[in-house]
């Protein structure tokens, strides 16, 4: 992704900044320079600022008083405690999903599961459609779940789960069948209004990824 001049400047500056954060090209630990993105870039200080702020939301970067802006670390117990939040907040999306979906809810669901599955078996899938159409089927079903601070929530842990996806891509890439069996099972259990087994599935598939990401990072 080249930068481009955007219409929200800062938030364009956040995107080109998380792109790099998350595949890798600023490192875990790798201190970003205010002064030296805005000459970079052709942009004020101001705006690389407020990206930084909104980099800071979505937990890829942090920042020190005095001390600027880092890429956030992410070694294996901070992966593990990640998905660990991450996890429970996708089980939350579910439990209210099974409350609330309305029959004519249901293609928007059986959709986005299909889109996604189509994508998830191509053959040489790259690991960013992977990662898309995964959080195709969270985006679906918050907007069916229709709670604003859960859509937030989970909209600000996108960009760090989707690092730790790109940080382990070759161990995901391997695993896709597993994958696809969860997205198979997760939106019968939604449809039958089945919360408790919605949820198991998603903590057990949960928890294989994080083992996944926790053996890549070790």
């Amino acid at each position: 992704m080249d930068f481009q001049v955007p219409n929200t400047l800062a938030e364009q500056i956040a995107n080109y900044l998380a792109e790099r954060i998350m595949t890798g090209q600023i490192r875990p630990g790798e201190r970003i320079q205010e002064a030296t993105l805005a000459a970079k870039l052709n942009v004020s200080r101001a705006s690389v600022k407020e990206a930084l702020y909104t980099l800071e939301r979505w937990h890829l970067v942090d920042i020190t008083p005095r001390k600027g802006a880092s890429a956030t670390r992410l070694d294996a117990e901070h992966a593990a405690e990640l998905y660990d939040v991450y996890m429970h907040l996708l089980m939350m999306l579910a439990a209210r999903l099974c409350e609330r979906w309305q029959e004519a809810d249901k293609a928007l669901l059986v959709n986005a599961v299909e889109t996604a599955l189509v994508k998830i078996r191509q053959p040489d899938i790259q690991t960013t459609e992977v990662v898309e159409a995964s959080f195709s089927v969270m985006e679906a079903c918050c907007e069916l779940v229709n709670n604003p601070y859960l859509t937030e929530a989970l909209s600000n842990f996108k960009p760090a789960v989707s690092r730790a996806y790109f940080l382990g891509a070759d161990r995901y890439r391997q695993d896709l069948e597993q994958t696809g069996t969860f997205f198979d099972q997760l939106p019968q259990a939604i449809l039958s209004r089945d919360s408790t087994k919605a949820q198991a599935l998603i903590r057990e598939f949960a928890e294989h990824q994080k083992d996944l990401i926790r053996h890549a990072l070790a």
